[in-house]
This record gives C-alpha cells, structure tokens and sequence, in this order.
C-alpha cells in the first residue's frame, strides 16, 4: 500500500470519528462501544479512537476562536 493511500485513510478515519463526536454533541447519541465487542482492549482502542475525534472538534473549535473576523457565534 502507498504511503498515500495510508495517509488518506488516516485522514477518513479521524473525519470519521470528528464526525460521530459531533454527532454526539448536537444529540446526545453516542456509539455503545460495550455492545460492539466483549474485549476489553477492543473496547479501549474503540474509545480511544472515537476520542481523538472529540480533541479534533476541540481543537477546530479554538482554531476557529483565534480568527473572531471570520468566524462569529450564532445569537440565539
């Protein structure tokens, strides 16, 4: 496998996990990962996974902050 390919795999892997972390901030939704598997350490490898998405949003969010000329919060 090219490096590429690897690259752009990890790329879809954390837009993935960003994506199900947003999904669980907007909804309250989140993956069972206790339903998924019965291993432990499956179980910690599916959670440490979905939290890199949550440190993604995070960090998307701060970068977003530095820049209050583009980016402006919603009035509700």
């Amino acid at each position: 496998m090219a490096f590429g390919k690897i690259v752009h795999l990890g790329i879809d892997l954390v837009l993935l996990s960003a994506a199900l972390a947003g999904i669980r901030r907007s909804t309250g939704m989140r993956v069972n990962t206790d339903s998924i598997t019965d291993s432990k350490a499956i179980g910690g490898y599916l959670d440490r996974y979905l939290a890199i998405g949550e440190k993604t949003i995070d960090l998307a969010a701060w970068q977003m902050s530095q820049y209050p000329t583009y980016f402006a919060r919603d009035r509700k």
